[in-house]
């Protein structure tokens, strides 16, 4: 049956006389002070529980967007790969001064890039997200530059090689060039808070942007110098790449590992180069099932972080991985990543 307008008016003023009658006899009984049992049997006032900070509250957050983004110069552009190496991938810093307000951020987020032009319809390119791969430091640690690590899109259609839009944009820039940029953006990838974390990172190609952040922090002297926080736990990286040649920033880890071997382990699957138990290429998921105890043991300490980043096909072969791993010691990984998840220790970025 349908009812107009103002029948519905009419019935609901009506009632409105009977529920504050209801809702002040009820109040009135609940409306004295509250008061809690103790374990002697005795009352006391009933306090309000304090309001819960959010998590990463004072994380900044989109200082600029789209529609009024920063505009950073280049200040150096090279690549980070050697000879023989698969593909294009190149290091770029840019300058961050002179914004108002300036744009900070911290490691583990993101910013965005708009790149110059027009698509095909006339209209402006749309942004393009990059994980940061600099601490809030900058790799000069004068708090005003942006890097990222950036893998020149390519692939096929109807027998053409197609180049990615920004990211072919960004690797032939220059020092010197004007670059809008929106962010930062995201809290899914920050690092915790406590010194004593242990902090595990499954990286493959560019998917190592943040995690180069994350041991900048950890183990670069300069760094440790300017950072209240002081990293005492563990760290491991897990590192995928095609070939020697394509492993990105190595150096740099091959060196904090020596300085910090009690803090850092580097692990590395080498895919064309390197087999399996198996007799099959060697892939992240593999390392993850070779060092499946270690790393459960320290999965089971609530400190533990896992940080997962790089091309979204990795994520079927690490749950799998991490699946089988979990059988082996009697745990269900299904119901193990979401309490995980739940607990913040789990950080997932693909793309």
């Amino acid at each position: 049956m349908a009812y107009s307008e103002a029948q519905v008016i009419a019935g609901g003023l009506i009632h409105i006389p009977i529920v504050i009658g209801l809702f002040r006899a009820i109040e009135g009984q609940i409306g004295k002070k509250k008061t809690l049992s103790t374990s002697t049997g005795s009352s006391v006032p009933a306090t309000k529980a304090p309001a819960r900070k959010k998590p990463h509250a004072n994380v900044p957050v989109n200082t600029y967007r789209p529609k009024a983004p920063f505009e950073g110069e280049v200040l150096e552009n090279y690549s980070l790969l050697k000879e023989g190496a698969i593909g294009r991938v190149n290091h770029i810093t840019f300058n961050l001064s002179g914004g108002d307000p300036q744009l900070r951020y911290v490691e583990g987020q993101s910013i965005g890039i708009v790149p110059a032009g027009e698509d095909a319809k006339g209209k402006p390119h749309k942004l393009r997200l990059y994980s940061i791969a600099s601490t809030r430091h900058g790799d000069n640690y004068a708090g005003n530059t942006v890097s990222l690590c950036v893998r020149q899109l390519q692939y096929e259609k109807d027998g053409q090689t197609i180049d990615g839009v920004c990211s072919t944009y960004l690797c032939n820039i220059k020092p010197g060039d004007k670059v809008k940029i929106t962010g930062p953006v995201g809290k899914e990838m920050l690092l915790p808070d406590d010194e004593d974390a242990n902090v595990i990172m499954l990286a493959t190609g560019t998917g190592i942007a943040p995690m180069r952040a994350y041991l900048r922090r950890m183990f670069e002297p300069t760094e440790r110098q300017k950072n209240k926080w002081n990293f005492k736990g563990k760290a491991w990286l897990f590192m995928g790449a095609p070939k020697t040649a394509n492993l990105l920033y190595d150096e740099d880890f091959e060196h904090y590992k020596k300085q910090f071997p009690e803090n850092l382990r580097y692990t590395k699957a080498i895919s064309r180069e390197q087999k399996n138990t198996k007799g099959g290429r060697m892939y992240i998921q593999d390392r993850v099932l070779e060092y499946a105890d270690e790393l459960f043991a320290l999965i089971e300490d609530p400190k533990t972080h896992i940080y997962l980043c790089g091309l979204k096909g990795m994520e079927p072969g690490i749950d799998e991985a991490m699946t089988t791993a979990a059988k082996a010691k009697g745990i269900n990984w299904a119901e193990l990543r979401p309490q995980l998840k739940k607990e913040d220790r789990w950080h997932v970025e693909t793309y």
